[in-house]
Formats: structure tokens, C-alpha cells, sequence
């Protein structure tokens, strides 16, 4: 199966591509997009923004002003200022159906506020309602984990939100060159050859050009990585290195060393002991190592499980910092400018990426255009792993594309209450599991505000004196930020407990925990730290990585995060972890993942009843709909 341009558009697929490609490339020019350097926030702007004509407070003063004026809440201009950059203000005069970029408004919103700004003007049959209704379903569909998304559901949803002509809409969006169609041809098998069989018809998809270029840059560079790769040590210095492993290490060994990008999936402690084998034995015969944890504090907790001396010459850190983030006034609205990519590449022989599955495909294709040309690259994975927070499921696509090694190490006994329990998860059974050290404890909860109290009963007091865990050292996490037991209300709770106070910088206070929700110049995707002061100039928080000052226009990137989703918890492991689980949003994966954040206890809010062990032994993770796996195997 293949994507190509549609042709039957006018003008032309082809013509749009290539205007999407060229937008991204004056994008490139300013923000350092797809080469490498930027990695943006999970939903696109509408278009790249014009060069700042006033500094952040005149523009959210120019916003409180229209938005006054045309009866929205004035709450939702921080979050308009961050979405839409500068002169935000006069772009939203121009086309108030921008508005609908924001995260959380929605298209009879957007549309109330074009009819009290244009009046009579404000047209429902408006090709700029129509371009932003498309973009607002696709960029609905990548929260979802899609980066395309069938042409006839699109139409559709236009039809329910009563566009007089969805196809015009269509045609709009393509026009601004941030969508793209796509024609993916289908696979003929047997039946396709009989005598009068109708061969398939190729099915129209529709994405936003970010995602759908990020494939295509993804796929380019696992091809290229692929291709240039020539074995990083002769036959004689790779057999020394293997003598005396067994054999499912010596296996990832050898694909580390000998093939340009492989892939590692294992248990968590397993897979920590062989990505510290594989990178003593390269730094060992003089290879330039690195490996990358999702975090600043995974990296810690890498680099600590490191053999006494087999860290020496390894550098461990998180990806985000081995891309080495940078601050750039010219970037894009929410965008992180990154100084590593295809014009300055890493200075490596081989990269193990410790927690491969969480990467989405933007950041993938970050990280292959990072990669030199015959360095090797290594993706780890816990079987049965959730996807990424953001679009794309690029791991699986790489599996299933079959053009790469699959290397699984053997499994051990589980270790203790936790594994055992954490391994029958990833099995499908949801089983009790003895704990005569209570490093596991089931608390059951009848309603979604007894599961808050229970929660926070757990953190502030339960935890601490019977266990000996400090405050700071346990984590709540939730299937979702939203709903009546999310990460948000657990939060709420927790602050009026752990750290009241008026919210005095958006909502934050000297001594609160935070998470970040969308990657910072300072701070990874998921990464923790602490508010220790704020004012004009921004937000002081404390990071593992060091103290950083979060600028205002920023802050928005960040939420409280004493609970945080499960998606942004993933990938970094605490020594206690309560997890909240209501009946919505769970999944095998996410359960599993959620069980194997701890290390020492694990407390479950058991709100969910009989819908958890149900979709433990049901409900895998929801599919997305992507491009990658084709494109690499083309």
C-alpha cells in the first residue's frame, strides 16, 4: 500500500503538497521545524505567526479588549495568546475562526464569536469557517493519535455541523496548504485477481500537514539510518563482547552494533541491565554512546542502575536535553527550538532510546534527522506499551513495517508483589497478589469523590507514616486529566491539602508541584519540579535538570502535578504511586503502564468496580490510524 497525492483535486495535490511543504520550509527557516530543532506543542496553529509587533502583555491587553467586546471570557486569552502567538488580537479580526485553534473551544464558540465581530458577514457557507472546521476535526482526530483521517468521515462530521457544501470546506483547507490529501492505494490479495472482481478502490485520507510531513521526514530517516549503516566493530571484537551472555542479550548486542536502527522489547528491569550492557560494551571499544530516558529524572534513575564504573564515557540524559533545547523569539507559537538536526547532527555511533514507544511522530522525526549517517539507533519498549501522547504510533509502525530488527529479551520471574502483578496485567488477568511488605494495597472506593479522598488520605498521611515514603516521592496518576477523578481534581485536592493558596502566577504557588503538559526549552514532556517564586519575568520552578525560569507566554505549558495522566507519568518511575482508576479510559496498556510506575508500593483507588478487571482482560489500546509503516517499507 502506498500514499500519493491526490490528483483529482483543483488544484492539484500535488500543487498543495508542495505549497504545505514550502510553508514548512519558511516555517523551517524561522523555527528550525522538521530539520530537527523544533518539536511543537500537540495542536497546530493555523498559520506560521506574523513578526511580533507588540510585546506579550500588549498583546494580551489588545486581546482582553476584542474579547470584551465580543462577550468571551476573558479567561480564554492566555490561552489564545499561546495558541496564535503575536498580534493574536488582530489575526483573530481578520479570520475569528482562528479562534477555533485554541484548545477547548468549539465550533459553535468559534462561530459566536465571528457573528458578534462580523455581524451579517459572518457567512455560514464562509471558506474560512470551512478551512478552520476541517482542521479543527483532523486536529480532534491527532488527540486521538491519528495523523490521517478517512476523507468521507471528514465530510461527514461537516454534514453534522451543517457546512452547506463540505467539499468546498475541503478544498479551503487544502488551499492553506496546512492540510494534505492523501490517496492510499490498497493491497490486492487472491480474491482481487478472480475473474470479474471490481479491484479496490484507493481511499482519500486527510491530514494536517504536520503530521502527515513528520511521517514522511520519520520514514525518510529510518530508510537513510537503515541504508548507511555498516557494522560498528568486526566480527572478532563482537564475539570478544558476546562471550559469556546469554543468548537473548548477545542477540541485542549484535543487532545494536551490526544493523542502523533496531528495536528492544523487554521488562523494564531487564531492559535497564541490557541498555547499560550494550552502551559499557560500546564506550568499551572507544563508540561514541549516549542513551536517552524520557525524562531528566528517568535519566537519573538510568544512569543510577548503571554497574559500579560501566556509566564512565556514557552519556545519559534525557532526549530532550541530548537535543539540546534552545530559546528562540522567532519560533512558532508553542514550539521548541531545538539545536541538534539534520544540519548539526548528534556527534554518536550508537543511540539506545530507553523508552522508544513514548516517542510521537514529530519528536521521531526529530530524533532520525538528528542521527548522523551511519549511526546506529536503538528503541526500547515494554511489551504491550501504550502509544505515545502525542499522534502517531511510531514504534509499532516500525515493527510492522518488518524492515528492522525485533529483538525481545527472555522473561524472568517477576520481582516481588509489584512484578507479579504488574506482569499478570500485561497478560490480561487481574489478579491478587500476595504483600506481606504492603507493596501493594487495593483501596476501594464507591464513588468518584470518595476516590479523590481516598487519594488524597493516601499521599498526606497513610503513605508517609506507614511506609516511611516522603510526600515528594509518591505520585498520583489518573487514565485522564479531565472527569470527576482525573488528574484535575485530584490536583485541586491535593493543593488545598499539600500547598493552599490563591494561584498567584496563573494559578500557581510558590511550593506547588508541577508537570510539564507540552515540552518546554527547560523541561521534557512529563517532567516534574517545583514553583519556587514568579512575577513579571516569568515562572521560577524548580527541575530536576536544575532551576529554570518559565517565561509567561510559557507558563500555560504547565498544570499541577501532584497527579498527572498516565501518559505523561510514563517512562519515569517513583518510589510510591497511587493510581486512581475510574470506569472511563481504562485499558490493558494503560493499567500496566500505570502498575509499573512503582517501585516500592503502589496504592489502587478501585473505583471502577468490575469495568477494571474487564478491561484488563478486554480492552487493549483504540487504534490509530497512520502512514508510517508504509512509507518505510516503500
Amino acid at each position: 500500500m502506498t500514499d500519493t497525492p491526490d490528483q483529482s483535486a483543483a488544484p492539484s495535490a500535488a500543487e498543495r503538497k508542495a505549497r504545505a511543504e514550502a510553508a514548512m520550509r519558511a516555517a523551517e527557516a524561522a523555527a528550525g521545524a522538521l530539520d530537527g530543532r523544533d518539536s511543537p506543542a500537540p495542536a497546530p496553529a493555523l498559520a506560521p505567526p506574523p513578526p511580533p509587533a507588540a510585546g506579550p502583555e500588549e498583546d494580551l491587553r489588545a486581546l482582553g479588549g476584542l474579547f470584551a467586546e465580543t462577550g468571551v471570557p476573558a479567561a480564554l486569552a492566555s490561552r489564545a495568546a499561546a495558541r496564535l502567538g503575536p498580534g493574536a488580537a488582530g489575526r483573530l479580526r481578520e479570520d475569528p475562526w482562528r479562534l477555533l485553534s485554541v484548545p477547548g473551544v468549539r465550533p459553535g464558540q468559534a462561530d459566536h464569536f465571528a457573528r458578534a465581530l462580523l455581524g451579517e458577514d459572518a457567512r455560514p457557507d464562509d471558506p474560512r469557517r470551512g478551512g478552520a472546521l476541517v482542521l479543527h476535526l483532523l486536529t480532534e482526530a491527532a488527540r486521538q493519535g491519528h495523523t490521517v483521517t478517512p476523507a468521507a468521515d471528514v465530510l461527514t462530521a461537516l454534514e453534522r455541523l451543517r457546512f452547506p457544501d463540505p467539499r468546498r470546506a475541503v478544498d479551503a483547507a487544502l488551499d492553506e496548504a496546512e492540510v494534505l490529501a492523501l490517496t492510499e492505494e490498497p493491497e490486492f490479495d487472491e480474491e482481487a485477481f478472480e475473474e470479474g472482481a471490481e479491484p479496490p478502490e484507493p481511499e482519500e485520507t486527510l491530514g494536517p500537514a504536520r503530521w502527515a510531513l513528520a511521517e514522511e521526514a520519520a520514514a525518510e530517516g529510518f530508510q537513510r539510518l537503515t541504508l548507511t549503516a555498516a557494522p560498528l566493530l568486526d566480527d572478532a571484537a563482537l564475539k570478544g563482547l558476546r562471550d559469556g551472555l546469554p543468548e537473548d542479550r548477545s542477540l541485542a548486542l549484535t543487532a545494536a552494533l551490526r544493523t542502523g536502527v533496531s528495536i528492544l522489547s523487554g521488562a523494564a528491569d531487564g531492559l535497564a541491565r541490557t541498555i547499560a550492557g550494550i552502551a559499557s560494551a560500546a564506550v568499551s571499544q572507544g563508540l561514541r554512546t549516549a542513551v536517552a530516558a524520557p525524562t531528566d529524572r528517568a535519566a537519573a534513575d538510568l544512569a543510577a542502575a548503571f554497574p559500579a564504573g560501566a556509566a564512565e564515557g556514557v552519556a545519559v540524559t534525557s532526549l530532550h536535553r541530548l537535543l539540546e533545547p534552545r530559546e528562540d523569539p522567532s519560533a512558532a507559537p508553542g514550539a521548541v527550538v531545538y539545536g541538534r538536526g539534520e544540519q548539526r547532527p548528534f556527534d554518536l555511533d550508537l543511540l539506545v532510546v530507553a523508552d522508544g514507544a513514548a516517542l510521537d511522530v514529530e519528536l521521531c522525526a526529530v530524533l532520525a534527522e538528528a542521527c548522523p549517517d551511519g549511526a546506529h539507533l536503538v528503541l526500547c519498549r515494554e511489551p504491550g506499551a501504550p502509544p505515545p501522547a502525542g499522534p502517531g504510533r511510531p514504534l509499532d509502525d516500525l515493527e510492522a513495517s518488518e524492515t528492522v530488527p525485533v529483538v525481545a529479551l527472555d522473561a524472568e520471574p517477576p520481582s516481588g508483589p509489584l512484578g507479579v502483578l504488574t506482569e499478570a496485567v500485561r497478560g490480561g488477568e487481574l489478579t491478587a497478589v500476595d504483600a506481606p511488605g504492603r507493596e501493594v494495597v487495593i483501596v476501594p472506593a464507591e464513588d468518584a469523590g470518595e476516590a479523590v479522598h481516598r487519594a488524597v488520605q493516601l499521599v498526606t498521611d497513610s503513605i508517609p507514616r506507614a511506609l516511611g515514603i516522603p510526600v515528594e516521592d509518591v505520585q498520583v496518576v489518573a487514565p485522564a486529566a479531565g472527569g470527576d477523578a482525573g488528574a484535575g481534581a485530584l490536583n485541586a485536592a491535593l493543593k488545598a491539602r499539600l500547598n493552599p493558596g490563591p494561584g498567584a502566577f496563573g494559578g500557581l504557588d510558590p511550593g506547588d508541584r508541577v508537570v510539564v503538559a507540552a515540552p518546554l526549552p527547560q523541561a521534557p514532556l512529563g517532567e516534574t519540579g517545583v514553583v519556587t517564586g514568579g512575577g513579571p519575568h516569568g515562572l521560577e520552578v524548580d527541575f530536576p535538570g536544575g532551576a529554570a525560569v518559565v517565561a509567561p507566554a510559557e507558563a500555560s505549558r504547565l498544570r499541577h502535578g501532584w497527579a498527572v495522566p498516565v501518559a505523561l507519568a510514563r517512562g519515569t518511575r517513583r518510589p510510591g504511586v497511587v493510581a486512581v482508576l475510574g470506569a472511563d479510559g481504562l485499558s490493558r496498556p494503560l493499567v500496566a503502564t500505570a502498575f509499573g510506575l512503582a517501585r516500592r508500593h503502589l496504592s489502587v483507588v478501585q473505583a471502577a468496580g468490575p469495568a477494571l478487571a474487564r478491561a484488563v482482560r478486554e480492552e487493549d489500546a483504540p487504534a490509530r490510524r497512520t502512514r508510517l509503516a508504509r512509507l518505510v517499507a516503500q
